[in-house]
């Protein structure tokens, strides 16, 4: 089997609920997302979806991920997609670093091996464990008292794990975590994400005043030693997310203990190939794992199901539901939460067959 032609096309998918913002002032109304096909002489097709949160939260941004693949589309012409040790080393002879280019193609040719196998991905990627994973909610950041009035709100829609998007100013993020608290019923779980938006004497200030609340820390830094130190200065469980980006990050996170739970993105290190390669050293090393991506509609969700329920469930702290947060429905098929719940679809390779009404005309193609 060889890969014959690479398309990519560009979707805008708009939120349900107008603007989703985090640290810094950043938000975003609509997203950016390319979906990439790569087609295969033997008739198969395999999709795969990047969407960056935006040019300003990672080092990725939407029309970098056109050119990248643009760039390195070519080189693969010819390759079998589903040896995909080969294809990833090629892609990254071609080009050096941008994970988030190589993404798309990389979950795509998983759905082709799925495909070619008559197999979906989840048990290639090491077996479905149980019916169903749990996902968590983002909370958007607002006043303190709306965003304690969408715990309930989320709480209804079947959600029992809440990530507080905090990394403000330090008085009204403590305001904001303790008036999400108070809403809190048992076996909820709450997490104060500051998306590397604080500077360490702010990171300081919120960790002292919610010591006695029942609250995971994540990201409160921008750097690996800043987070580490925060660490050292709390009793909080700790996330790191921005800084996990390789095997080499998780395996210093872990020999310093600078961590209790990681979050991993499929498109920040490069696909589902290398995502596989880092959940599998947690689950070795113990490490449990939010298993997700920067964001995306049905592909990028159903890629994330897949990896998420092939993971032990008692390492697997969380997964992400990204297109019940949009208007726009890419693919039939795709994983759909269900009360606060998903599942990874059944069918060979993702499962899913994308709507090209919806998708339209590719804004390139490779061949």
């Amino acid at each position: 089997m060889k890969i014959t032609a690479i398309r990519a096309y560009r979707v805008e998918l708009p939120l349900h609920e107008g603007t989703y913002r985090w640290s810094g002032g950043n938000s975003v109304a609509v997203f950016d997302s390319t979906v990439v096909a790569v087609e295969t002489d033997a008739g198969i097709t395999g999709y795969g979806e990047v969407c960056p949160l935006g040019p300003a939260y990672l080092p990725a941004y939407a029309e970098g991920a056109r050119t990248g693949i643009r760039e390195i589309g070519p080189k693969l012409l010819g390759l079998d997609p589903r040896d995909l040790g080969v294809l990833n080393r090629r892609m990254d002879a071609a080009l050096r670093g941008h994970p988030y280019v190589k993404s798309a193609i990389d979950v795509a040719c998983w759905d082709i091996l799925g495909q070619a196998a008559n197999l979906p991905v989840v048990t290639l990627l090491g077996g479905r464990y149980g019916e169903t994973f749990k996902l968590y909610r983002a909370i958007s950041q607002e006043a303190p008292e709306a965003m304690a009035a969408r715990v309930g709100q989320y709480r209804s829609e079947g959600y029992s794990k809440f990530q507080l998007k905090v990394g403000g100013d330090a008085d009204t993020d403590i305001e904001r975590i303790k008036a999400c608290a108070a809403q809190l019923q048992r076996g909820d779980v709450l997490i104060a994400d500051a998306n590397t938006g604080w500077l360490m004497h702010q990171a300081t200030r919120v960790v002292d005043a919610v010591k006695d609340v029942d609250v995971y820390i994540e990201q409160p830094c921008m750097s690996y030693e800043e987070c580490r130190a925060i660490r050292e200065r709390t009793q909080r469980p700790f996330i790191l997310d921005e800084v996990i980006d390789s095997l080499s990050a998780v395996l210093k996170g872990y020999e310093d203990r600078a961590m209790d739970v990681i979050n991993l993105k499929i498109s920040k290190v490069g696909g589902l190939t290398r995502a596989k390669e880092i959940r599998d050293l947690c689950v070795s090393l113990g490490i449990a794992m939010t298993i997700e991506d920067t964001w995306g509609g049905d592909i990028a969700t159903t890629a994330i199901a897949h990896l998420a329920h092939s993971t032990p469930p008692e390492l697997l702290f969380s997964a992400t539901d990204f297109n019940s947060y949009v208007t726009v429905s890419t693919a039939e098929g795709a994983a759909q939460r269900k009360h606060g719940l998903m599942a990874a679809p059944t069918g060979p390779g993702l499962g899913l067959t994308p709507r090209m009404d919806v998708l339209g005309k590719p804004v390139f193609e490779i061949k």
